[in-house]
């Protein structure tokens, strides 16, 4: 395997969503995080856990990139973005470089 300086960052955002009342009301919500975060960042981005808690999500997050200071940037613009959507409150984020 050749070596080109490449980085990859796994982060797991664990999100609690109030004011649903449904499933249907999550994945809504969801859908749209995950639409605005993919439009704006070149991540790849799913919904992992608790899926079938209404109030609770697990969003994974991969970015890969040979310069890790610039992800590290992204990753926080990222977590800002998460933190500025009124309908969900960030539980805990983990972060695990490759």
């Amino acid at each position: 395997m050749v070596n080109a300086g490449a980085h990859v960052i796994l982060m797991l955002f664990e999100l609690r969503i109030s004011y649903v009342q449904s499933l249907k009301d999550k994945r809504r919500v969801i859908k749209g995080l995950k639409d605005r975060l993919s439009s704006r960042f070149n991540i790849s981005i799913a919904e992992l856990g608790e899926l079938d808690n209404w109030n609770m999500a697990i969003l994974g997050v991969a970015m890969i990139g040979n310069d890790r200071k610039y992800l590290q940037t992204q990753a926080s613009y990222i977590e800002t973005l998460i933190l500025e959507v009124k309908d969900i409150e960030l539980i805990a984020v983990s972060k695990e470089w490759l």
